[in-house]
């Protein structure tokens, strides 16, 4: 058959379904393998051509590996690059093992959870890397009963044998607990977003030890849970500003906060840095004409992303039958931050 034919045309030939035509295609479990491969083989014959997913089916091979990316989050609501920082170091990597990297960004009105699971299914890439890990994360669950090779970017308390690869929010937390008790504070406010991501339980785990080594009780009035924004900085402030015994340090998970907390401090007639100390998690770009200048931690995302890369291929490689040894384990790793001092605390 000469004539190019599409996806209509070939179920039409075959007497099925559009859709069961396309779940075949596009690697749906629910279409069993005799069915799948009568399929393909007929679309052989016909000249047709599959699209990316439908010749996966054939080879296993995508050569492809999506990361997962949220656009309702600090990380990429306030315009800054931690997403795109991470991605150049991952691409050098993967780009050298033949493979590309997909970004798959999942919006605001869309289950991050469902998100995954439909990509999964159509088997868009050979392995994932999944963010924003919550604390129970279903996604961590999902994959590993399937056997999809994936890296969490982030820990969680969810069972499992999977690699990840997260940044040492502990000692971040406790480090600059200590910083800021050495400098004669001992009411801080700790800034945690509104998430159920596991960085949030990490990051009061640090900043709680930090206490207890100052022999300074813990306050549960003093850890606030805020909108992951600008804006949550802004309603830290209100919040600093309306407490009867006013803190002289504040701690933040969500550096991007610093913009709103600075301006909010402002208009309440409190000057950041000399009223109130203020430590963020990390030095980003986003933040870098703030005045005072903001006291935080730095890491090179870009061998982050090197090394994230590394991971995901050592994934690729132990879930394939071919070379899986019960010896090779998935890696789990977690970087260290360097404190960049600065005027704010």
């Amino acid at each position: 058959m000469n004539k190019k034919i599409g996806i209509r045309e070939l179920a039409a030939h075959m007497g099925m379904a559009v859709s069961t035509v396309s779940r075949a295609m596009n690697g749906s479990r629910d279409v069993s393998a005799e069915t799948r491969q009568r399929i393909l083989d007929e679309a052989q014959r016909l000249g047709y051509r599959p699209n990316q997913s439908g010749r996966s089916l054939r080879s296993g091979v995508t050569n492809a590996v999506a990361m997962t990316m949220r656009t309702d989050i600090g990380r990429t609501a306030s315009g800054e690059t931690f997403f795109m920082a991470i991605s150049e170091g991952l691409q050098s990597v993967l780009s050298k093992a033949g493979i590309d990297l997909m970004i798959l960004p999942c919006a605001s009105d869309q289950d991050e959870n469902e998100f995954l699971y439909r990509v999964v299914d159509r088997g868009l890439a050979d392995a994932f890397i999944v963010s924003n890990i919550q604390r129970f994360d279903p996604r961590i669950t999902y994959l590993g009963k399937l056997r999809v090779p994936f890296v969490a970017l982030g820990n969680s308390e969810t069972s499992g044998n999977y690699a990840s690869l997260d940044l040492d929010f502990a000692r971040v937390a406790r480090e600059s607990v200590d910083r800021l008790v050495k400098a004669g504070h001992r009411d801080i406010v700790l800034a945690l977003t509104a998430q159920e991501t596991y960085n949030n339980y990490i990051f009061l785990d640090g900043y709680r030890q930090g206490l207890a080594a100052a022999e300074i009780p813990f306050r549960e009035d003093l850890v606030l849970r805020l909108y992951d924004r600008i804006s949550g900085g802004f309603e830290l402030a209100n919040s600093i500003l309306a407490m009867r015994s006013r803190p002289t340090a504040a701690l933040l998970i969500q550096e991007t906060m610093a913009m709103g907390l600075y301006q909010g401090l402002r208009h309440g007639g409190v000057e950041p840095g000399q009223e109130l100390a203020i430590i963020g998690l990390r030095e980003n770009p986003v933040c870098r004409y703030l005045s005072p200048t903001l006291t935080s931690h730095r890491i090179d995302l870009k061998q982050y992303g090197i090394r994230l890369g590394e991971v995901v291929l050592h994934e690729i490689k132990r879930m394939s039958s071919e070379t899986a040894r019960r010896d090779d384990m998935p890696i789990r790793e977690i970087w260290p931050m360097a404190l960049v001092e600065a005027e704010s605390g």
